[in-house]
């Protein structure tokens, strides 16, 4: 389930939430183990993953975006990121790094609550 944003202009779409709803739960708790090492969040508190959708042929597809254009973490954190959908969605798997600058309001909201930041 895509994080729910603190700006509604900043939600997360994921396509597969309309084509394959019965995946969304343990998606969702996959990639939830996926953290930040650098930040400690995981990437669904973070609102790092955009889109998740399957295509007709049956591979999926993660669209997904970092805190940082530079962020050092960003092979590590796309390679866990593509394994964990993978094994969620039990399909080939790609990712495909978003165009959209990371803020504060793409996280979860409550998440930056430990930060003292919402």
């Amino acid at each position: 389930m895509p994080a729910v944003s603190q700006d509604p202009t900043k939600q997360a779409i994921w396509e597969v939430e309309s084509t394959h709803p019965d995946k969304l739960e343990i998606l969702d708790a996959k990639l939830r183990e996926v953290i930040d090492p650098e930040i400690g969040l995981n990437i669904i508190e973070l609102g790092l993953v955009r889109n998740v959708r399957i295509e007709e042929d049956d591979s999926a597809h993660v669209t997904m975006i970092m805190t940082t254009p530079f962020c050092p973490y960003a092979p590590a954190l796309l390679e866990m990121t593509k394994n964990k959908t993978a094994e969620a969605l039990e399909r080939d798997t790609s990712i495909l790094m978003g165009t959209e600058l990371w803020d504060l309001s793409y996280m979860e909201e409550g998440a930056g609550a430990d930060w003292g930041i919402f």
